[in-house]
């Protein structure tokens, strides 16, 4: 397995240096994808694909008196995520799980915010996966996606080709699948850059 591989699977001793790679590479996207969306005090987040654990923290500075979940399928994400979030899972603030986003471990109607960081490239079905967020998103929740890639650049497919599973979507794939996993008032942010963030709502 290539090192890069671990973008979409984090494992062993590589795996590890990965999610630190993440955890600082991926710090300037996220904070520009989170002044795109209001988060209170007491919201429930849940961030899927949380890698290191980067976001996790960073969500709970931002809902001090709620709950911030992560969810990853991979064993060495959630350890990483776990360790960096000590303190606030000992406070109950904070919970990290393995598990899959094509099969969220959760009920409905459990979560105010779902964010999902340079990850949906790495889904196997987004449409379904998306499905999975609209169900336990809370009525009038919000869903945030923030992507490096928004593909159209073709410099991006070297990362395509060696990186087993990876699908770069450009903004009218991602709008059309939200669209049809029920979400509404969607709208799709691009920079200088060609970071993508697509905003949207659970609102029935």
């Amino acid at each position: 397995m290539s090192f890069f591989q671990n973008t979409c699977k984090p494992k062993g001793f590589a795996g590890k240096i990965m999610v630190n790679m993440m955890n600082t590479g991926h710090a300037a996207l996220a904070e520009w994808g989170l002044t795109h969306i209001k988060i209170r005090n007491d919201d429930f987040c849940l961030d899927i694909g949380c890698g290191g654990g980067a976001n996790l923290k960073r969500l709970l500075g931002k809902s001090s008196n709620g709950h911030i979940t992560g969810v990853d399928y991979s064993e060495v994400s959630v350890q990483k995520s776990k360790k960096l979030n000590r303190a606030a899972i000992q406070e109950d603030r904070c919970e990290v799980l393995q598990g899959n986003v094509m099969n969220l471990p959760f009920s409905e109607n459990s979560f105010h915010l779902v964010t999902a960081f340079e990850t949906i490239y790495f889904w196997p079905g987004i449409q379904v996966a998306f499905q999975q967020v609209y169900r336990v998103l809370k009525n009038g929740g919000t869903f945030l996606i923030c992507n490096e890639s928004n593909g159209k650049n073709t410099k991006d497919e070297k990362w395509t080709d060696i990186i087993h599973g990876m699908t770069i979507y450009t903004s009218e794939q991602i709008e059309k699948a939200l669209k049809n996993a029920g979400f509404s008032k969607i709208q799709v942010e691009q920079n200088e850059k060609g970071w993508l963030c697509a905003i949207c709502k659970r609102d029935n």
